[in-house]
């Protein structure tokens, strides 16, 4: 049975009591339920966040979120994609999204070169974790305002270069949060 958003938070307090150590339990399920409760502050809830960024990190190497690793996935088979969840579960692996993207720009004898990669990557309906290559023009505005918010210049000028992903996930609210990551 789905667990209503606005009983998320008392989840994960309920789930995390003082006296369980960090190491006591399933990450992704740590993962989901902080997920879902915005990330309060809690030893926890940090080391889910701190594990969702190190799997996508210095690349996408794996899925943020792995639900067939948690005991709370509604039955799904080990390793199985996820796609037959409860719907407050899909809302939230499906609100994850992640950008890649790099800026070089260099002068050159022919003037001044700029390159840029972008990648998209989400969750598809069938909970599958899909990477698509991107266009400037196909990215949505809250990415590149996020990219200047984090380094000062964004990806349409002429000038500047990085390297870096931004994450996108909702909580119960939901309420986007970003997290940028250079790398």
């Amino acid at each position: 049975m789905p667990i209503p958003r606005v009983f998320a938070p008392a989840c994960v307090a309920i789930a995390f009591g003082i006296s369980t150590p960090a190491e006591a339990y399933p990450i992704d399920c740590a993962i989901l339920l902080c997920l879902a409760g915005g990330f309060p502050a809690s030893a926890e809830c940090s080391a889910a966040h701190t594990e969702m960024i190190r799997r996508v990190t210095p690349w996408p190497i794996e899925p943020p979120l792995q639900l067939w690793r948690c005991p709370m996935n509604g039955g799904l088979p080990a390793g199985s994609a996820g796609g037959d969840v409860p719907d407050d579960v899909r809302h939230y692996r499906e609100g994850i999204e992640l950008w890649q993207v790099t800026k070089r720009s260099m002068n050159s004898s022919g003037g001044r070169e700029v390159h840029r990669t972008i990648s998209r990557h989400h969750y598809d309906e069938g909970g599958r974790w899909v990477r698509g290559e991107a266009s400037l023009l196909s990215m949505p505005s809250w990415v590149d305002q996020q990219i200047i918010e984090h380094n000062g210049i964004g990806l349409a000028g002429d000038f500047g270069s990085f390297n870096g992903i931004l994450m996108r996930y909702h909580d119960y609210r939901n309420q986007p949060s970003y997290t940028w990551i250079s790398y």
